[in-house]
């Protein structure tokens, strides 16, 4: 599991983030579909939180699933992200969609939502903003 991230102000983190992350960490904003830096990404390594740096989905559970976001089918280590019931769409949506909020553990950061229609085993599709996210290419191996 990894160790919580020391609490940040809202103005250190508005100062350590690009306004866009800033939407998506800390005010739970969504990005525009198809518009993310990795939603074609396809290189070897690993997506970590943009926000504190943490480990949390490999590309060897990445897939496209056609949505316009990164879409994956678990993270790489379960405790490092935290889901919680969002039902911020119920009163909104005229057909009250209830979702399930996917935040990073360590510095409670706003990635996306999970929904039980992926593939695999698990059939879930972790549905993440590319804003939310650093992407790490896979070493080579050279010094």
């Amino acid at each position: 599991m990894t160790d919580p991230q020391p609490a940040k102000s809202e103005q250190q983190w508005r100062e350590e983030l690009t306004p866009e992350q800033y939407e998506v960490l800390r005010r739970a904003g969504t990005e525009p579909p198809f518009t993310g830096e990795y939603v074609y990404n396809k290189d070897s390594g690993s997506y970590r939180c943009a926000g504190c740096g943490s480990e949390l989905f490999g590309s060897d559970t990445k897939f496209e699933s056609g949505t316009g976001w990164p879409s994956f089918t678990e993270p790489t280590i379960a405790e490092a992200v935290e889901l919680r019931g969002d039902n911020s769409l119920f009163t909104s949506c005229p057909l009250g969609m209830r979702r399930t909020e996917v935040v990073c553990r360590r510095c409670g950061g706003h990635l996306g939502h999970v929904f039980d229609d992926g593939p695999g085993p698990t059939g879930q599709r972790f549905c993440i903003n590319s804003a939310a996210l650093a992407f790490e290419p896979e070493s080579d191996g050279q010094p």
